[in-house]
């Protein structure tokens, strides 16, 4: 088995806090999405553990699709460089879309994406995330659904990576150094 990379610090939020939030949020998207079908595009790869989680507790009829965008590489800052890496696999016109999103850190990946979605004409067009990083917004962004504020320190758990590490964690921990051992 390969070594673990880096050290895990302190944890941010524990699996109960997770999963009592996630279920709030499940009920909240249910009511607010009543009589409706939306689409929930979860970007990967990280937000998939929330994706899962989440469609479990929206009592309503759902469909997925899936978008893979990067602007990290294998960094844990953010380039501002953002690239498409795996496109919608079906037309979103005049749907109710729900962007999932598993962390919101500058938010210059997450406005890049939703003016991409926005030209493809949804009917709605909405955020729900997890986590989103305090004092770190460098976009301004209308998150309608919103878990956990957490700090600026980098973060693994819960479908968060560093290098394709950590996300099976069932919590949101502080990585120490981020830079590997």
């Amino acid at each position: 088995m390969e070594a673990r990379v880096g050290r895990l610090g302190d944890v941010v939020v524990t699996a109960e806090q997770i999963k009592q939030k996630v279920e709030e949020l499940g009920a909240l998207i249910t009511s607010d999405y009543e009589g409706r079908e939306p689409v929930l595009i979860c970007v990967l790869k990280g937000a998939s553990v929330f994706l899962a989680d989440l469609s479990r507790h929206i009592d309503l009829p759902l469909r997925f699709d899936f978008m893979a965008i990067s602007s990290y590489g294998s960094a844990t800052k953010t380039s501002g460089v953002v690239r498409i890496l795996k496109d919608l696999d079906h037309e979103i016109d005049g749907q109710d879309v729900l962007v999932v999103e598993d962390i919101i850190d500058s938010g210059l990946t997450l406005n890049y994406l939703l003016k991409y979605l926005k030209a493809r004409r949804p009917a709605s067009l909405e955020v729900c995330t997890l986590f989103a990083k305090e004092g770190r917004q460098r976009a301004k962004l209308n998150v309608r659904y919103e878990g956990f504020r957490i700090g600026p320190e980098f973060v693994v758990g819960y479908g968060l990576d560093y290098q394709e590490r950590y996300r099976n964690l069932g919590y949101l921990a502080v990585l120490e150094d981020g830079r590997g051992p």
